[in-house]
């Protein structure tokens, strides 16, 4: 197997490869990757009819039209309605019947909703709550905001064990950027040792908009950690529900206590957070127990200062040069600026060179028309 798959896209780029080179039974080389003969044609067909592996990216499940979908006119007239009268869906729905508009009071009020106009929406509990079954299997990571300070501005940079809840470090930063996050993760990692996976939005400075596939210095360094990296789905904040959760408290505690002036008075302000959030507040969805008669230090590796090299086997390899750039047949090709002097596994698809870092694929290179596609960094949890 040239490299071993760490996502659903990693896992179908790789058995596309090893179909394409046909060494083995397809059936085979189905029950390998625990799927049927016919997804495994479905992964070859949408391949071979767009001719690029990024074709093998989990399509939308959405409609493509909504034939039932109220009009955008009726929905601007409820709203129109709603900000004019301030009444409730029964009394909108007379209002819309004289002008021989139907609509029941379910769909006003669903309008209402999703315009933002409906005070007094509960929203509904999750159907079931999913949390990691030890300490360090998982870690949530996020910033809070900012808030003014007299030397500028803070960042409260937040990290919580998915299982424990355990708030393991509570950081006002005076610049969120990578190299000011990359300080005090070192010096925890250092500490405490490297946990497995951390669960992360899609936001600076751990994902990059620009290159299309979201790699930045900081979140290769996270993965030379081998510490695997997941991306919440976007637009989806409860993917990290947990760390949110913990901010919702951290944003009522400043509430109460008001907000530190200086950054002096925010680190110790977060350090007696920490603390009470940790050791004295009683969670829920522990029990009633705190995070920290919860949390053990497992499931930690060393860090590494001076990550070893990664292991691609036989495999062709390659070194980038400082501007992440690949020199490949003669002819030079742009992979990743993240992935500057960095080693990465080549192999050739047909037509195609993919070029991955780690377990990681992240460029297509057509050697026919030398178009450098990125491939979205989608090794993520839902």
């Amino acid at each position: 197997m040239p490299f071993l798959a760490t996502s659903v896209m990693e896992a179908r780029i790789e058995f596309v490869i090893r179909a394409q080179q046909a060494e083995q039974p397809f059936s085979r080389l189905c029950a390998e990757y625990g799927i049927s003969r016919p997804t495994g044609y479905l992964w070859l067909q949408r391949y071979r009819e767009a001719g690029s592996v990024t074709a093998l990216q989990e399509h939308s499940r959405r409609p493509h039209a909504s034939p039932n979908q109220t009009s955008k006119s009726l929905v601007s007239k409820v709203a129109t309605l709603r900000q004019r009268y301030s009444w409730g869906a029964r009394k909108l729905r007379v209002l819309l019947q004289r002008e021989g508009i139907t609509l029941s009071e379910a769909t006003i009020n669903r309008i209402l909703a999703r315009q933002g106009l409906l005070e007094g929406i509960r929203p509904q509990p999750a159907i079931q709550r999913f949390a990691r079954l030890e300490c360090n299997q998982l870690l949530q990571m996020d910033f809070k905001g900012e808030y003014p300070i007299k030397e500028g501005r803070c960042y409260p940079l937040s990290l919580l064990d998915d299982h424990s809840r355990y708030l393991l470090g509570l950081w006002p930063l005076t610049n969120p950027n990578g190299e000011a996050v990359k300080s005090v993760l070192e010096r925890l990692f250092y500490q405490q040792g490297v946990p497995q996976a951390m669960l992360l939005d899609h936001g600076t400075p751990w994902w990059s908009t620009s290159n299309g596939h979201g790699l930045t210095r900081l979140s290769v360094w996270l993965m030379k950690q081998d510490l695997q990296l997941h991306f919440g789905r976007i637009r989806h904040p409860q993917t990290q529900g947990k760390v949110e959760r913990m901010h919702r408290s951290l944003k009522a505690r400043t509430q109460h206590a008001g907000l530190p002036e200086t950054l002096i008075g925010w680190r110790s302000w977060a350090k007696q957070f920490r603390a009470e959030y940790n050791e004295i507040r009683p969670h829920e969805a522990l029990a009633m127990a705190t995070p920290a008669e919860i949390y053990q230090p497992v499931n930690l590796h060393p860090y590494q200062a001076h990550p070893r090299e990664w292991d691609y086997g036989e495999a062709e390899v390659a070194r980038l040069n400082s501007c992440g750039c690949l020199y490949y047949r003669g002819r030079q090709y742009f992979v990743c600026e993240a992935l500057a002097n960095e080693r990465v596994q080549l192999e050739e698809l047909d037509h195609l060179l993919i070029v991955t870092f780690r377990t990681t694929t992240v460029r297509e290179i057509n050697l026919r028309t030398s178009e450098s596609r990125p491939v979205v960094f989608s090794n993520r949890i839902h």
